[in-house]
C-alpha cells in the first residue's frame, strides 16, 4: 500500500482547513485542530503556510469571557478572487459575482433585442460592469439550448446575436479567466441540488416549466448530460401529437392547477420516471414555483396511478434565480480549486 508523501498530506490538510473555513466562518486553532484531529504542531504549520500565501488572515479574536489570552480567530482571504455566474436569457443578461465565501459582491443587467448584434460582447461587457475591477477566476454561462459535453459548442434557442462558439468567444474577451458554457436547465438543478428541494439526494430529475421548457437529470449526485448535451430535454417529448413545450404554453391560461396542465405534467414526469427510476422530480421554472405544493401533490397522484416505480414530486424551494444561482454555486467551485490547489 501506497502512503502520502509529505507534500500530497500537507495539501490534503490545507485544503480540508479551507473548506472548513468556508463551511463554519473563521475559527481559532484549537477549533481546527478539534474539527480535523490535527495535532497542535500540524496545525501550527497549516495555519503560518496558508497565511504565507494569502489564502487566510487574522479576522478577529475569540475568548473574551475567559481569562488568559485571546485566541486569534483565522478565516479566508475571501476578496482573494472572485466567481461570476452569468443567466443568458431571451431578453436579458444578468451577472452575479461573488467572492470566495459566496458573498455576493457585484450584480449587472444588459436588456437584449434585435439590435444585439454579438451576444459573447455583450456579456463580456456586463461581467465587467459587475466585477467592478476585481479579479475574476471563473465565469459559468446558464443559457437555453444544448450544451455539448465535449466540444463545448451549443445551439442557442432564440436568443439574441447567439453564436455556436460562445463560450470560445467569452474567453478570447475575458482571456484570464476560466469560462464555461452550461445548459440552464442543467445548473438550475445544481441549485437545486444544494439549496432547493433535492438537497440531501443523489438522484432526481427537475422539470423546468417556464417561457422554456425542458430538464435535467441528476444521478449519483451528479448532473447527466448524455452524449450530446440533450439528456432530460423533456421539451421535445410528444404528447397527444404535439410537443411538451408547445402544449405547456397553451395551458398557462388556465392556471397552475388545472386539469389539462397536471394531466401535461404528469404525463411528462412518468415518461421520466419510467425510464430512470429518480425517486424524486422537482417542478422548478415559473409554472413549478407557482404551483407549488398543490401543484406537486396533484402531478404525484396522477404519476402514481400509473407507475409502478415510486416517486415523489416537490416544488422548487430555491430562493429568486435558480439558474443564476446554480452558475454561481459552480464558477464558485471552479474558482476555489484554482486557488486552493
Amino acid at each position: 500500500m501506497k502512503t502520502a508523501t509529505p507534500s500530497l498530506a500537507r495539501a490534503i490538510n490545507d485544503r480540508l482547513a479551507l473548506d472548513l473555513l468556508l463551511e463554519h466562518g473563521p475559527l481559532t486553532a484549537p477549533q481546527l485542530r478539534e474539527l480535523t484531529g490535527l495535532s497542535r504542531p500540524t496545525v501550527s504549520d497549516l495555519i503560518e503556510r496558508l497565511q504565507a500565501h494569502g489564502l487566510i488572515e487574522v479576522t478577529g479574536e475569540s475568548g473574551e469571557d475567559r481569562r488568559g489570552p485571546n485566541a486569534k480567530l483565522y478565516g479566508l482571504v475571501a476578496g482573494l478572487t472572485h466567481a461570476v455566474g452569468v443567466d443568458v436569457r431571451r431578453s436579458a443578461v444578468h451577472v452575479t459575482v461573488a467572492d470566495l465565501t459566496g458573498r455576493v459582491v457585484g450584480e449587472a443587467r444588459s436588456t437584449l433585442g434585435p439590435g444585439t448584434a454579438d451576444l459573447a460582447a455583450e456579456i463580456a461587457a456586463t461581467v465587467r460592469k459587475a466585477a467592478d475591477g476585481r479579479d475574476l477566476k471563473s465565469v459559468v454561462l446558464g443559457a437555453p439550448g444544448l450544451v455539448h459535453p465535449h466540444t463545448g459548442e451549443a445551439r442557442g434557442e432564440g436568443v439574441p446575436g447567439w453564436r455556436t462558439d460562445l463560450r470560445t468567444a467569452v474567453q478570447k474577451l475575458l482571456p484570464e479567466v476560466e469560462t464555461v458554457l452550461e445548459n440552464e436547465v442543467n445548473v438550475a438543478a445544481i441549485a437545486e441540488h444544494r439549496l432547493g428541494a433535492a438537497s440531501g439526494r443523489d438522484d432526481f430529475a427537475l422539470i423546468w416549466l417556464d417561457d422554456g421548457v425542458g430538464g435535467a437529470i441528476v444521478l449519483d449526485g451528479k448532473v447527466r448530460r448524455g452524449a450530446s448535451g440533450g439528456a432530460g430535454e423533456v421539451g421535445l417529448l410528444e404528447l397527444d401529437g404535439e410537443p411538451f413545450c408547445c402544449a405547456i404554453e397553451h395551458t398557462r391560461a388556465l392556471g397552475t392547477a388545472s386539469e389539462e396542465l397536471v394531466e401535461l405534467v404528469a404525463a411528462s414526469v412518468f415518461t421520466v420516471a419510467s425510464v430512470l427510476d429518480p425517486g424524486l422530480v422537482v417542478l422548478g421554472g415559473s409554472i413549478g414555483r407557482a404551483g407549488g405544493a398543490e401543484l406537486a401533490a396533484l402531478v404525484q397522484e396522477k404519476v402514481a396511478a400509473r407507475s409502478p416505480a415510486p416517486t415523489e414530486i416537490r416544488a422548487s424551494t430555491v430562493e429568486g434565480n435558480a439558474i443564476l444561482q446554480g452558475a454561481v454555486l459552480t464558477a464558485l467551485a471552479l474558482a476555489r480549486d484554482a486557488a486552493f490547489g
